[in-house]
């Protein structure tokens, strides 16, 4: 049986895992190649109902750290990336 190179990252589980392979994300060097925030985009376009942290567990998963270790600016600039570069609230920090 063939090892899921996915289920061995950092903050990626049996779910998480089948999600991305649904969405044709298979290795790491996929997710490398599309990055947090587009395999967050391309799970939710599938249908699945995934919270951001997805999306942060994907983003750890990449810098081998877990997903609540990430730098609270990185976290920030995935937001806004998923948002289309503005501010969530509108308003400027």
């Amino acid at each position: 049986m063939e090892t899921d190179e996915l289920l061995g990252l950092r903050n990626l589980g049996k779910t998480s895992a089948q999600w991305l392979h649904a969405t044709g994300i298979h290795t790491l060097d996929q997710l490398r190649q599309l990055g947090p925030v587009d395999a967050y985009r391309a799970v939710r376009a599938r249908g699945f109902n995934a919270s951001k942290a997805l999306m942060f567990s994907i983003a750890g998963a990449l810098q081998n750290v877990h997903w609540n270790e990430l730098d609270p600016g990185y976290k920030q600039q995935l937001l806004e990336q998923l948002e289309g570069q503005s501010d969530i609230d509108g308003k400027p920090d």
